[in-house]
């Protein structure tokens, strides 16, 4: 048998140097923590990694007790409403409410540097820190009234409160603007309304639209407080043309506060004096307001 030849035989391929393969003699950090949610890990103890968060405790007023010893509490009080650690400001702020309530004697001679205190409390972006000052104002009315209305200094203490309360009742944070919704309606009830609206009055040509519909809001419920002789009093046609402002205010909020006052001015003006003609609602409008908001106020009082 011949053989074959093997020059037709394919050619061997020469072998390929293997490479070489590259080891890394540091071992990777693993991060601590991370986010991601392995499936085959077991989950960690929120007690380990979650922060510990300093809670509050917000004490409603019927629930606050009298200070034991309210003349030593009193002693070390503005060094705690100074303090740089706000939890004790906290506790401080609380101690306020207890002798506004319990022992305002004590507080009297202080209270304007107490609601400084309250202010820069409510400017603070902590909103546990908020919210107790926001509190507290609202025990500061209940137990004061009146006194906190008495400074005629401009933008003095209790302007710059009021302020504060009008700009948090129009923010976001729910649990701070209803409390904040609130200690208004305290300052509503627990003050006179002729100075309280001469507080308010301010705030209706405010830059912030939310701000003048919740200074109408309170002074709305103010006039609805007022007898005919106090509305005649604090000027019926200061509150008709506050009214006439408002009525062309961009919120609903603050058009349906308007709305409620011009009722009530109109009422108090048909009773004053005795002449009751059908047209003295709109005589008192041309004559205390411009053509088109005195046409506005007759058309409103027509449709009720």
């Amino acid at each position: 048998m011949a053989l074959r030849s093997l020059d037709n035989t394919l050619p061997l391929s020469p072998e390929r140097p293997k490479k070489t393969v590259k080891v890394a003699n540091s071992i990777p950090k693993q991060p601590a923590f991370s986010k991601v949610n392995d499936e085959n890990k077991l989950p960690l103890d929120p007690a380990v990694v979650a922060p510990a968060v300093d809670a509050i405790d917000y004490i409603s007023s019927e629930n606050l007790n009298p200070v034991s010893d309210p003349d030593v509490k009193f002693k070390s009080l503005m060094e705690g409403l100074e303090s740089k650690d706000w939890l004790k400001i906290c506790d401080s702020l609380n101690d306020v409410r207890r002798l506004a309530l319990f022992h305002s004697e004590l507080l009297l001679p202080i209270l304007e540097k107490v609601v400084m205190v309250l202010v820069k409390s409510m400017k603070n972006p902590r909103s546990a820190l908020c919210k107790t000052a926001i509190m507290a104002a609202s025990d500061l009315f209940k137990s004061f009234g009146d006194k906190l209305l008495e400074s005629s200094t401009p933008n003095d203490a209790v302007d710059q409160m009021m302020l504060q309360l009008l700009l948090k009742a129009s923010q976001d944070k729910k649990f701070v603007c209803e409390e904040a919704e609130r200690t208004l309606n305290t300052m509503v009830l627990s003050t006179t309304p002729i100075p309280l609206l001469r507080k308010l009055k301010v705030y209706v040509k405010h830059a912030n639209m939310r701000v003048r519909a919740k200074a109408a809001v309170s002074i709305s419920q103010c006039v609805s407080k007022m007898e005919t002789g106090e509305m005649r009093e604090y000027g019926l046609v200061s509150l008709v043309q506050t009214s006439a402002e408002l009525l062309k205010d961009r919120l609903p909020e603050a058009r349906e506060a308007a709305r409620g006052m011009v009722l009530l001015v109109y009422k108090a003006v048909m009773e004053d004096g005795e002449n009751e003609e059908e047209d003295k609602w709109q005589n008192f409008c041309q004559l205390n307001l411009p053509a088109i908001d005195a046409l506005t106020m007759v058309k409103l009082v027509a449709s009720q």
